[in-house]
């Protein structure tokens, strides 16, 4: 298959990840931090070495800053609940994934409100007064996608976070779309919270994730249990990353996942982004000559898109061109809303969806020539 369903999950993983996961299955199957054995022992260094690796990969100083999650989904909430309390506000952008939307949304019910900055393709100016407009004396957190997983429109998230602190806010950036594709320094940045998915620009298998705290302000735990430490107390340990990740681990997948950060650092993350946007132009400038295929942003240049395209065929749904490719190309894309109502409402396909196509580094000159074609024949036969 032609695989161009990459914002959701980047396939093929790398052989070095899949023998990674395949070790960590057959060698190190014991609970890290669960007991004194040797081959506990030996887990619980994996586990660091794992920690250690991705945390490095963001130029994070201390490891233990880093907390493992089940994914970019499980990090946000973390931080939107553990973080927000009654009477509080909280201030999102316009296209936000879901992820980020449903909890402050849920907040609600104890008494927080929220608004929604609006984002404005290539003005980042005026995206940085909407956030800064949108921002009150009851502000507590401000949470913003770094790009859209519709539209690939990035947002200017550093200025964004240091105007927040301005006015005392903190702030929380989902990187599942940009982390391994664009270059993240917490050492150099404003961002408080930096949640991660491990399966999409990490190339680490799917169920990981990660969120790392760059500030004082420690969240309140998600959920509590057992931990490995102070089993002697009622109390969820204060420390972390143990007052976060209760319960035994998914010690392959973390390991697979630090593989992945090895993956991408050896490729590059710089040359991994201009691979991918060279695709992606290419897919839109030709997309922009067929009569009846409409698109959604600007022509997508360096460092303002990331490596994502939305479009859809004029007289067909979204739904149907995507089964088309797969049916009679073999190519696989995303239809529909992409968990993203708010990134639809901003560009106006919220009733219609769009057909998504992201490109790994995997993806070759005859993959893209394969999707220009068949798209040129569906737009050309949409009857």
């Amino acid at each position: 298959m032609i695989y161009f369903d990459n914002s959701a999950t980047t396939h093929p993983k790398p052989q070095s990840v899949q023998a990674a996961v395949n070790r960590a299955v057959s060698m190190y199957s014991a609970n890290p931090g669960r007991g004194g054995h040797r081959l506990s022992m030996t887990a619980s260094q994996q586990l660091y070495d794992s920690r250690a690796e991705v945390a490095s990969f963001f130029s994070v100083k201390d490891p233990s800053s880093l907390v493992f999650t089940q994914n970019c989904t499980m990090s946000l909430n973390t931080v939107i609940k553990g973080v927000v309390k009654s009477g509080d506000h909280i201030v999102i952008s316009s296209l936000e994934h879901n992820a980020s939307f449903r909890p402050v949304n849920k907040l609600k019910g104890i008494g927080a409100t929220y608004s929604v900055a609006q984002v404005y393709e290539n003005d980042s100016d005026r995206t940085l007064e909407s956030f800064r407009a949108a921002i009150n004396d009851r502000t507590r957190l401000l949470v913003c996608t770094h790009a859209s997983n519709v539209t690939g429109v990035k947002l200017p998230v550093e200025r964004i976070c240091a105007m927040a602190h301005q006015y005392g806010v903190l702030t929380c950036v989902d990187a599942a779309q940009t982390a391994g594709v664009i270059p993240i320094d917490l050492s150099q940045s404003s961002i408080d919270y930096l949640c991660l998915a491990g399966h999409k620009s990490l190339y680490g298998p799917m169920g990981t994730g990660a969120l790392i705290i760059n500030c004082d302000t420690i969240p309140d735990s998600l959920i509590e249990g057992g931990t490995g430490s102070n089993s002697e107390s009622p109390e969820q340990p204060s420390v972390i990353p143990d007052r976060f990740e209760s319960g035994t681990c998914n010690l392959p997948g973390i390991i697979g996942m630090a593989q992945g950060v090895r993956f991408v650092k050896s490729r590059g993350v710089e040359r991994i982004y201009a691979r991918e946007m060279n695709h992606i132009r290419r897919i839109y400038s030709r997309f922009s000559r067929l009569e009846n295929v409409i698109l959604y942003t600007d022509y997508p240049e360096d460092y303002s898109y990331l490596p994502v395209l939305s479009f859809n065929i004029d007289g067909m749904d979204s739904e149907t061109v995507s089964q088309k490719l797969s049916d009679r190309f073999n190519i696989a894309t995303r239809a529909g809303l992409h968990c993203a109502p708010l990134a639809h409402k901003s560009v106006g396909t919220l009733e219609t969806g769009t057909v998504r196509v992201s490109p790994s580094v995997f993806t070759t000159d005859y993959d893209v020539n394969s999707l220009i074609n068949a798209v040129t024949f569906l737009s050309q036969n949409n009857k």
